[in-house]
């Protein structure tokens, strides 16, 4: 049986330094911390979204669509302003109202508007609520 060789020096490159191992281990630790950082980070910011909104549905009429929605505030007596639109078959809007949600004794509120249309809507969404 033979004995294995090993290969010529230089041949797979230099051989490592001293420490070298140490400091890519150090390298991808600091990364990783640094990683679950930014990750904590933006989990808490999008836990403190001060309103959130879902679709509930909405109805089509010739000229205009109905969308009902809720609304859920982080303070409840807060005000809130939403943008609903209405969509059409290519998705383009056709019709928008900006709608102002009064301070209310509940977080969650649930609201139906009317969004007069240019031509044939498909759909109704609220686009955004914010906390002017």
């Amino acid at each position: 049986m033979t004995q294995p060789t090993s290969p010529p020096a230089g041949r797979y490159g230099p051989p490592p330094r001293p420490g070298h191992h140490r400091r890519a281990v150090a390298a991808l630790t600091a990364l990783g911390v640094l990683g679950t950082a930014v990750v904590v980070w933006v989990g808490i910011g999008l836990a403190r979204t001060p309103v959130t909104w879902q679709d509930v549905g909405f109805t089509l009429a010739d000229d205009q669509v109905e969308v009902v929605y809720e609304v859920t505030r982080l303070e409840p007596g807060t005000e809130v302003r939403c943008t609903v639109e209405a969509l059409n078959s290519a998705f383009a809007q056709v019709g928008v109202v900006e709608v102002v949600v009064p301070p209310a004794d509940t977080r969650t509120v649930r609201l139906a508007n009317a969004v007069r249309t240019s031509e044939p809507a498909v759909t109704g969404v609220v686009r955004d609520c914010w906390v002017p």
